[in-house]
């Protein structure tokens, strides 16, 4: 069952950036700020083959040859001298 939530002395700069946000989604405040709760508050499931293929794009749009292992090692062992 829904429950009423009341919140009080929000800051004007959050407030703001939620009004532009509902007014950018074509929600009400109150619509967006459940959205936003629920984004940062309910874990979502990410399938292992679904990370994997974020990760390969992320991969994918780097500049070539840049960030291959070796590098990542060599990069790993100077900061710790």
């Amino acid at each position: 069952m829904p429950t009423t939530l009341t919140l009080k002395n929000i800051p004007d700069a959050v407030y703001d950036s939620l009004k532009l946000a509902a007014a950018a989604h074509r929600r009400s405040l109150n619509s967006e700020a459940i959205v936003c709760l629920e984004s940062v508050l309910l874990p979502t499931k990410i399938m292992p083959s679904e990370r994997i293929a974020r990760a390969r794009e992320l991969r994918a749009a780097l500049p070539a040859g840049q960030f291959q292992a070796h590098g990542i090692d060599a990069a790993k062992r100077e900061g710790r001298s």
